[in-house]
């Protein structure tokens, strides 16, 4: 499955910014990519969560569709190193708690702010 098959799968939750996209699309670019590139993984992330952590982009919405997004997208990562596969698992798992259910994300360290301090602290 591309991304745009990927993407437009993300629900009949309300529809996330247009601005989402683009972000949305070079991490899935920067997984799918043989071999990968650690760097442009972590990077791609990051720019993501910033996004997502910011007053502009963090909505239910947004961050609803990236939950979705990776969880329909049933993607394999298994030569990611631990710390990638955690952040990516939790994004795609409890993200759509990060706005409606706040209390709950931050339990699992998965807020948008959270998970950016997480990929922050990933050293390759």
């Amino acid at each position: 499955m591309n991304f745009d098959e990927i993407w437009s799968r993300h629900g009949e939750q309300s529809e996330p910014a247009p601005e989402l996209k683009p972000f949305a699309h070079r991490l899935y670019n920067s997984l799918v990519t043989n071999p990968l590139d650690l760097s442009e993984v972590r990077s791609a992330l990051e720019c993501l969560l910033v996004l997502l952590s910011s007053s502009v982009g963090r909505s239910d919405a947004n961050c609803m569709a990236i939950d979705s997004f990776l969880s329909l997208g049933e993607f394999s990562w298994p030569e990611l190193p631990d710390a990638f596969q955690d952040i990516l698992a939790d994004m795609a798992s409890i993200l759509h708690d990060a706005v409606s259910a706040s209390e709950i994300a931050a339990n699992f360290e998965s807020t948008p702010e959270q998970l950016l301090v997480r990929v922050r602290k990933i050293t390759i």
